[in-house]
């Protein structure tokens, strides 16, 4: 394969040459958009936003503002009218799946118009994501080691990691307030349908429950997860991801996690060595909507593996990966973490890091007897690689992350080409 060297610079990304106009589309739960939006403006560039939600008003609060109150299909025509009211050549959102953002990016591809795309981080808890015109399975990051092996020596080293404390606490109540605001939709923005598939009122309903029985849930996985480590019994691990994630509906091949559990526990049962076990993990995040628990312990009793399947809904991942023999995970951020603490991975279907030499790329039967750990130097110009490309030292939520995600975003967006573009 024929590389073009690409010299590249702390500051190598040349600086636009003239003021920009930000068109902001929706955001997270938090105060980050309207403040990235007043640093932009007071570096020069013109701002505006497209309100769709109660919430989006409340966030956004009295700065210049647009109402989308009609259907989604009027979206363009009111995108054209913003466009050539206010000269918008950039747009910022967050979560490239939504519907209205898949609708805004093709508008912009038609219109010149640049995207700028925010996400939780490849690689979390202090980093965030913005990439330009797509993130995760959209991303223009290539699947070639090559490439990484080859930018990486002209890629300088991440700055040293600024850290912040971001509980959780924080984030809930930013979401809480958001779909507080959101009451007034049936009044000021009828036709707004959200992108999240169970009512708000019911996955709360479910946090709560998840809240009352953490103490006991928590205190039987600690058992659990001791018992498993004293004994050293060998086990693989399958890290649950949330069923309303683009992850799984959009950039998967499967519809929800049901059907991952199904066809790990079944190759699991016919290929994995016969001491060893499957430890199944909830997300974070989830709600408790779904009774995984009763539906993995049938998927044991049928597949005659009673005894060799944990459940847990809490326990630490970092743990977990580190004894680990192999983790299995579709697109999880959590592959990216076994990857980087030498665990064998299997993706089932194909996020970023994703390659040859990172991950085990036969298929799901052969992996059970697989020991092959993942090439370290090649994740450590895949970071890096990455992180100079794609990702903001900062958070979407707590005042300090925020503040520094504002400062540390500039030199993706005030720029003519995104440091990837540069690469590429």
């Amino acid at each position: 394969m024929i590389f073009i060297k690409a010299q590249v610079h702390r500051n190598s990304v040349a600086s636009s040459t003239s003021k920009r106009s930000f068109l902001f589309l929706q955001g997270p739960c938090s105060p980050l958009f309207a403040k990235l939006a007043d640093h932009l403006h007071s570096l020069g560039h013109t701002v505006h936003k497209i309100n769709f939600t109660g919430g989006d008003v409340v966030y956004w609060g009295l700065r210049n503002a647009t109402l989308f109150q009609r259907e989604l299909s009027a979206l363009p025509e009111v995108l054209e009218t913003v466009r050539k009211k206010y000269a918008i050549t950039d747009q910022i959102l967050f979560g490239d799946c939504r519907p209205i953002h898949v609708a805004a990016k093709h508008y912009a591809r038609q219109h010149g118009i640049r995207t700028h795309v925010f996400e939780e981080g490849y690689f979390r808890p202090y980093w965030m994501t913005l990439e330009r015109e797509g993130v995760n399975g959209y991303s223009r990051l290539p699947k070639d080691p090559d490439w990484f092996r080859y930018v990486a020596k002209s890629v300088p080293p991440p700055l040293d990691t600024q850290t912040f404390h971001a509980p959780f606490r924080v984030r809930a109540g930013h979401d809480v307030c958001y779909h507080i605001a959101g009451l007034s939709n049936p009044f000021l923005f009828r036709h707004y349908k959200g992108h999240a598939p169970d009512p708000v009122p019911l996955e709360y309903a479910g946090y709560v429950n998840r809240f009352v029985r953490r103490h006991l849930t928590c205190k039987q996985d600690d058992e659990n997860i001791g018992h498993l480590l004293r004994k050293k019994i060998p086990f693989y691990l399958l890290p649950l991801q949330l069923n309303s994630d683009s992850q799984i509906q959009v950039h998967s091949t499967f519809t929800n996690m049901v059907e991952v559990i199904d066809l790990v526990m079944r190759s699991f049962a016919k290929h994995a060595p016969t001491h060893a076990w499957l430890v199944i993990k909830t997300h974070p995040l989830d709600a408790g909507l779904m009774n995984y628990g009763k539906i993995i312990e049938k998927q044991a009793q049928q597949l005659d593996l009673s005894g060799r399947i944990l459940f847990l809904q809490s326990g630490h991942l970092n743990t977990l990966v580190a004894q680990a023999r192999g983790l299995v995970t579709v697109n999880s951020t959590a592959g990216g973490l076994a990857v980087e603490l030498d665990c064998p991975t299997i993706t089932l279907n194909s996020p970023i890091y994703n390659l040859s030499g990172l991950t085990f790329q036969g298929p799901l039967d052969a992996f059970w007897t697989n020991n092959e750990k993942p090439d370290q130097e090649l994740f450590r110009c895949f970071r890096n690689t990455v992180i100079h490309t794609t990702q903001v030292n900062g958070s979407l939520y707590c005042k300090p992350g925020i503040d520094l995600a504002v400062k540390n975003a500039a030199r993706f967006l005030d720029t003519d080409k995104s440091p990837l573009e540069t690469l590429l």
